[in-house]
């Protein structure tokens, strides 16, 4: 067993010091240091722990996610798909539990056998976190070598690895007084995404950060106007506003645009909660529904049954709207840029897509990097 507090000093002198992750017994220690000496983002999943943490190194910070090895199934669309492709650095703890031969509940026995495989499989580099401080800090430095050559590293944390550390009380979020919601009060005009998105682009300013989902928001964007301040998301479907989440925190002199879909937002409404819980103001989160799953062949999905304005206003954004038509979209635009809080603006959009449409010809990794030169230009 080590002392958690000198284990996490060591982190903080390499610059690891944005964490994001979900509770586990094993690392409670470790996540209590964080809490009380860091910057730390309680995730409601995994994958969004790490889509979080990506967010954050974009905004130019080392960060580290913590995770249960149940949880670790969560992680790996976000591992897989967007960690991998893009080149992003994280660091990443994950507890052992079930470990083989020792006695655990019967959900954590096959997890206990098959973590270190899941690790392999994905090619990311591993180590088996020592009990022994000294050890442990020529670990990390072994994992820093790989982090600074932009790839992931995680560590598996057995039972009784870190001392106990005692969680620091901090107020709590302000649930803001004055919040607002517009519901629908009119018809639709339904415009198609590429005219919604052309919009949006000619609204562009060299302070702004355009995240794009999955799927054909994203390559639609991309034929509207390529730009080093537009993120085209490849995988890692419902993790938009995750990494919106992590680089509005990291980068509050920049204002930042998660662009998301209905099937997407579907798949990880958990994030809706966190990004009201820590509520940046230089936030806005856009919602384009077409009750599709459009880049899969157009089947339905469940949105029609899902009232998102009431449920991001219900989350804690501070302004949620029903946006009816182009008008209205730019007007909410407008509006949070000249009163920044965070905001929801939901876009009911025609099914379809645009014709012959072609995918981004810059690379996942390049998209990134030019992000990271346009981010500290």
């Amino acid at each position: 067993m080590m002392e958690t507090s000198q284990f996490g000093a060591v982190l903080k002198e390499l610059g690891f010091d944005f964490y994001s992750g979900v509770p586990c017994s094993y690392l409670k220690s470790l996540i209590n240091f964080s809490i009380n000496e860091c910057e730390y983002v309680m995730a409601n999943n995994e994958g969004d722990a790490i889509a979080i943490a990506a967010g954050a190194f974009l905004g130019g910070r080392k960060a580290v996610v913590l995770m249960q090895n149940s949880g670790l199934t969560n992680a790996i669309s976000p591992l897989t798909s967007l960690i991998h492709p893009f080149k992003i650095p994280i660091l990443g703890f994950v507890s052992l539990r079930g470990e083989p031969g020792f006695p655990d509940e019967p959900q954590h026995e096959l997890m206990g056998q098959i973590t270190p495989k899941l690790l392999t499989s994905m090619q990311i580099e591993w180590d088996y976190l020592s009990t022994d401080l000294e050890e442990a800090k020529q670990q990390l430095q072994i994992a820093n070598n790989y982090i600074e050559q932009n790839k992931a590293y995680f560590f598996v944390v057995r039972k009784g690895t870190f001392d106990s550390i005692a969680l620091i009380e901090k107020p709590k979020q302000k649930i803001p007084i004055q919040k607002e919601k517009r519901e629908k009060v009119k018809e639709d005009e339904v415009p198609n995404r590429f005219e919604v998105l052309a919009l949006i682009s000619s609204l562009r300013d060299d302070d702004t950060v355009y995240l794009a989902t999955t799927g054909k928001t994203g390559r639609e964007l991309y034929e509207v106007e390529d730009a080093a301040n537009n993120f085209y998301m490849v995988g890692s479907m419902g993790c938009i506003s995750s990494i919106g989440l992590g680089l509005s925190l990291t980068r509050k002199d920049k204002s930042i645009i998660a662009l998301d879909g209905d099937g997407a937002l579907l798949m990880r409404m958990g994030n809706l909660a966190t990004n009201g819980y820590y509520a940046p103001e230089n936030l806005l989160h856009i919602l384009l529904d077409n009750h599709t799953h459009d880049s899969t062949g157009g089947q339905f999905t469940v949105s029609p049954n899902v009232n998102f304005v009431d449920t991001a206003f219900a989350c804690g954004y501070e302004q949620s709207i029903y946006v009816h038509n182009l008008k209205e979209l730019e007007e909410g635009i407008q509006e949070w840029k000249e009163n920044p809080r965070l905001t929801f603006l939901y876009v009911k959009i025609a099914e379809g897509s645009k014709k012959n449409l072609g995918r981004p010809k810059v690379k996942p990794f390049e998209v990134k990097e030019r992000l990271q030169v346009f981010l500290n230009g």
